[in-house]
């Protein structure tokens, strides 16, 4: 798909893969192809969930301070956006979503973390948001996608310390969600979201954006957006061959196609 990040899609799962060593750092083309796969990811119809990966060594280092080191207040209030478009077509893909972590996730790379569904990381990864240290804050998404997963408190001591969280104390406050052997980590992600891949997409893309666009809203709001998207359902042929099947043969039989 591009220079630095390709699209790869078998059995109904697409790998979005960072490849520029030595750790992915988030440069204009590299965010400008992130968007690219990010968007052909949640148009296509053959993939069915979604792992973001950076290879072995690292998933993302951050971005580009060789880039940024010169950016005037415009240039970097325009870098600010796109970076931040980018991640937002990641979080808005419609389907489910797994960053299987090796390695550095930091700043830029953390954030690209934070817009997934699910994240697994390697035992040696390590995790933080170190813009402090650069006399800057985060500005693709850590001020405010961090504290909505593991709270203000603890996101406010990851973004005020600029420090590296290992990946056994960021499964205990929720920052991931599976810790593995290092080299397990895209297996991991891969065996995480089969279960996606053929399940009813319809329904699974109903259930994030209800989740996703609820917690933005007061509660009255968000029930309603899961009343819609739930009578939505209805129209669909999964709805009906999955009581179908539930009726019939038990739960956990149906076949879904995703109509």
């Amino acid at each position: 798909m591009g220079e630095f990040i390709r699209l790869e899609v078998a059995d109904g799962i697409g790998t979005i893969r960072l490849d520029r060593p030595p750790v992915n750092a988030l440069n204009e083309q590299l965010t400008a192809e992130l968007a690219d796969a990010a968007r052909a990811a949640a148009d296509s119809d053959e993939v069915r969930a979604a792992i973001i990966y950076g290879g072995e060594k690292a998933f993302a280092g951050g971005a580009d301070i060789k880039q940024m080191a010169e950016f005037s207040y415009s240039a970097a209030a325009a870098w600010s956006g796109r970076l931040q478009a980018a991640l937002s077509l990641v979080a808005a893909i419609p389907k489910p979503v797994v960053a299987a972590i090796t390695g550095y996730a930091l700043g830029g790379g953390l954030e690209l973390a934070l817009a997934a569904d699910f994240r697994v990381a390697g035992e040696s990864a390590r995790l933080g948001q170190p813009e402090i240290q650069l006399g800057i804050i985060p500005g693709a998404g850590g001020t405010q996608r961090l504290p909505r997963l593991v709270g203000p408190a603890r996101a406010k001591d990851i973004i005020f310390t600029g420090r590296m969280v290992k990946a056994a104390e960021a499964s205990a406050i929720g920052l991931v969600d599976l810790v593995v052997p290092d080299v397990e980590v895209y297996q991991a992600a891969l065996d995480l979201v089969k279960r996606y891949a053929t399940g009813p997409a319809l329904a699974l893309r109903a259930a994030k954006q209800a989740i996703d666009h609820g917690l933005d809203v007061d509660l009255a709001t968000g029930l309603e957006i899961e009343r819609v998207q739930f009578a939505a359902l209805f129209a669909t042929e999964d709805q009906r061959s999955g009581m179908r099947s539930f009726l019939e043969q038990g739960p956990g039989k149906a076949t879904f196609t995703g109509r």
